[in-house]
């Protein structure tokens, strides 16, 4: 049992040393010499549990399509079909990108060139988007008009850019800039009836600190989802 509990905390310890030299220097650059070195086991080590850089670049995005799974499944669990849980999951998503480095090192995984390889990631979180999204149509969450694969599409494509350009620079995964988002996107995709109800800013409180390296930007009051003049006069400016 110690053994077994000492070889699943390398097997983390070198999926995470993994994650953030892949979100520093890409995939093509990584060397399994300094990720073995980062998380403090030899190299033989390594290759036990990996055969070769590739198979733990998979092992990277496997657990941080884990960890997003467990984010929409809980935003869904909490608010049903709701566009409440889309708004929830899109904030969580950000957080994790900015907090999580195996999440942020399998989504830059999932968009390097080199690798050649379908993301699980991508997948995994348009197949949720585009499922909640038919999901608040049938139950008469969307506004009248708006067809579920429209709105799946612009969400997708909305916190696809986000995560790509909080790469460079995190304050694009600012809970403020999500907010803003939201306050644009709900007038025109949520039932009227439901507007009053929608919360831009996420059901959540914000999580707790963020990593040392990324210095979170203040908190700004939201503008109500139900004033659709107010969230077109922000995009004005």
């Amino acid at each position: 049992m110690v053994r077994q509990e000492r070889a699943a905390r390398t097997r983390r310890s070198l999926i995470r040393a993994a994650a953030e030299t892949f979100a520093e220097v890409g995939f093509v650059p990584a060397s399994l010499t300094v990720i073995s070195k980062r998380a403090g086991v030899s190299n033989g080590a390594l290759h036990f549990h990996f055969a070769n850089k590739g198979v733990l670049a998979e092992a990277v995005e496997a657990e941080a399509a884990e960890t997003v799974r467990r984010l929409t499944e809980s935003a869904r669990a909490r608010q049903g079909d709701s566009l409440q849980a889309v708004v929830d999951a899109t904030h969580e998503l950000m957080a994790a990108l900015a907090q999580d480095v195996v999440v942020r090192g399998g989504f830059g995984l999932a968009g390097d060139i080199a690798r050649r390889a379908v993301s699980p990631l991508h997948k995994e979180w348009q197949r949720w988007v585009e499922d909640s999204l038919c999901r608040a149509e049938s139950s008469g969450a969307l506004a009248r008009g708006v067809p579920w694969t429209v709105a799946a599409r612009v969400i997708v494509a909305a916190t696809t850019g986000f995560e790509v350009l909080g790469g460079r620079d995190a304050s694009w995964l600012s809970r403020q800039n999500i907010t803003r988002s939201w306050e644009l996107l709900l007038p025109l995709l949520a039932d009227r009836r439901d507007l009053g109800t929608l919360l831009c800013a996420g059901s959540r409180p914000p999580a707790a600190a963020p990593e040392p390296s990324l210095v979170p930007e203040p908190e700004l009051t939201p503008a109500p989802a139900s004033a659709p003049e107010q969230a077109w006069g922000t995009f004005g400016h």
